[in-house]
């Protein structure tokens, strides 16, 4: 089975890199340099930033539904990524490094956002697990995070259904 995995849309994040530190703090949110890669992974690339690049870590809520599992995380967003050509990333059948190289934890929801199932598993067994999931009729999209540290990483569909 393909399928799509979406970064998020740059456009949304722009305004933060135009942003004061101390008008981010009242958004609750930090600038950050990367100092180590990996270590920070940008939401919208999907690519781990290099080490001296800008980002800004910021709330970002990834599951707004209106139930139980309504969610909000940190996230990573690179200047690099916001300053480029807008484009909404799609990776088809392709594990970014991003997400193969640490533990993530996916999560698999119905259509009214309910969790379906969820496991953990290494990112070089996440194709494989993106297969399974989404292989289950009832499954209608899958959010990815780190495992770690909880952070909310890329949402996956059914490539037929570019959802």
């Amino acid at each position: 089975m393909s399928f799509l995995i979406h970064g998020l849309d740059p456009q949304r994040f722009a305004r933060m890199f135009t942003l004061s530190d101390a008008e981010l703090a009242t958004a609750g949110a930090v600038r950050r340099v990367a100092d180590s890669t990996p270590g920070f992974p940008c939401r919208v690339s999907l690519e781990d930033a290099a080490v001296g690049d800008e980002l800004v870590l910021l709330p970002f809520e990834h599951h707004a539904v209106a139930g139980p599992y309504r969610a909000t995380g940190p996230i990573y967003v690179r200047r690099e990524a916001v300053a480029g050509v807008p484009r909404l990333p799609l990776v088809l059948d392709r594990m970014p490094d991003a997400l193969a190289r640490r533990l993530v934890s996916v999560r698999a929801y119905d259509a009214a956002g309910l969790m379906v199932h969820a496991d953990v598993v290494d990112g070089r067994e996440l194709a494989a697990t993106l297969e399974r999931s989404l292989g289950d009729r009832s499954v209608a999209y899958v959010h990815v995070h780190y495992a770690k540290p909880g952070c909310y990483a890329p949402r996956v569909t059914r490539a037929d259904e570019q959802a």
